[in-house]
């Protein structure tokens, strides 16, 4: 039986156009958990969905650095 998605938004510093959405999605896509990943670069935020326990902070993290940009936290919904 599939458990229900739960979602976090993430705070992303340093993108500035539509190739910084790409890299960032699919590194967060790689990231072990997420099952889904929404990166708005209007309000520099990226919201992930998975489906059981949250995805490793320090994996996000290093995921997003490794492209160039820095994760600021996350916070449920």
């Amino acid at each position: 039986m599939a458990g229900k998605a739960k979602s976090m938004v993430l705070r992303i510093e340093g993108m500035t156009c539509n190739h910084c959405v790409r890299a960032v999605t699919k590194a967060l896509m790689g990231v072990e958990g997420v099952s889904d990943a929404q990166v708005v670069l209007a309000e520099n935020i990226a919201t992930i969905t998975y489906e059981h326990d949250p995805p490793d902070q320090h994996a996000l993290e290093a995921a997003v650095e490794e492209e160039g940009y820095k994760l600021e936290g996350g916070a449920e919904l």
